[in-house]
């Protein structure tokens, strides 16, 4: 499988982020997309209809103006692209950026944890992204500006949805250095680990089986220690959750990742 084009989504907080999708665009010689949206909000008629009329051109002149500096940092910090696009829109940033993604083969969102700032109203919710754009999807920590994906744990559970974001990692992967596949919990099995490091080698990448029945800590943050003690820049699983009253409700683990992953995590639904 080919990467053809990278979407990345843009706000005030994505700079890096940007960096790091041109890095893996040069690489790959894919076409990096920026998106970005910013919706207007609705004014109710009451009152004066003149001054309605007047803050709502106010708060249209504002979102340009966000989608304006967006598009700039864009174009400023994709520079490593070989070839780039922009869409930008006047909407709901989420809605815009599922809409887009019917071309994307890879969206790449920022971690949207507790301490990593108010990324503002051209944001996109990480979690809805990633159970609903049906695509591979990149979490990139602050701070990040570059994934080589030279020391990758892929964090195995024996479902549809590990089985599926280790193929999708696979354009990636090329030749690691170091992989490990970590099966973490009660329900960590061997063969299972081992089903995964096979399929990995049948694609020409040598893999490290690993077993954590009993971790000390949380799964989640059992994974990332893991991470962390082996130097990795990526971490692969799969992505779980359920939508309730429009509000997703997440596994814990997917949660926890999501929200304080230290390296950049692939992950798919």
């Amino acid at each position: 499988m080919r990467i053809s084009n990278i979407m990345v989504s843009v706000d005030p907080m994505g700079a890096d982020r940007v960096r790091l999708a041109a890095g893996l665009a040069e690489r790959l010689r894919a076409r990096l997309t920026g998106v970005a949206a910013r919706q207007v909000p609705s004014l109710m008629p009451v009152g004066d209809m003149l001054e309605v009329e007047r803050v709502y051109e106010d708060e249209e002149r504002w979102a340009r103006e966000q989608l304006d500096e967006a598009k700039a940092l864009f174009e400023r910090e994709a520079g490593a692209a070989p070839k780039t696009a922009w869409r930008s829109a006047l909407a709901d940033p989420l809605l815009h950026l599922l809409d887009q993604a019917r071309t994307a083969d890879l969206v790449v969102v920022g971690r949207q944890g507790a301490a990593d700032g108010d990324p503002g109203l051209l944001a996109v919710p990480t979690g809805a992204v990633l159970m609903e754009v049906g695509r591979p999807v990149l979490v990139v920590p602050p701070g990040i500006e570059r994934l080589a994906a030279r020391r990758v744990v892929v964090g195995w559970k024996d479902t549809r949805e590990a089985r599926r974001a280790i193929h999708d990692a696979l354009p990636f992967l090329g030749h690691p250095e170091r992989t490990c596949v970590v099966a973490v919990g009660p329900g960590a099995r061997n063969e299972g680990a081992e089903g995964a490091a096979e399929y990995l080698a049948g694609h020409g990448i040598a893999a490290t089986t690993h077993l954590l029945p009993s971790p000390v800590i949380g799964p989640a943050d059992e994974l990332m220690r893991f991470a962390r003690a082996e130097e990795a820049d990526l971490i692969v699983m799969g992505a779980y959750g359920h939508s309730r009253l429009r509000e997703w409700i997440f596994g814990g683990v997917t949660r926890d990742v999501m929200r304080a992953t230290p390296v950049c995590c692939l992950m798919s639904h």
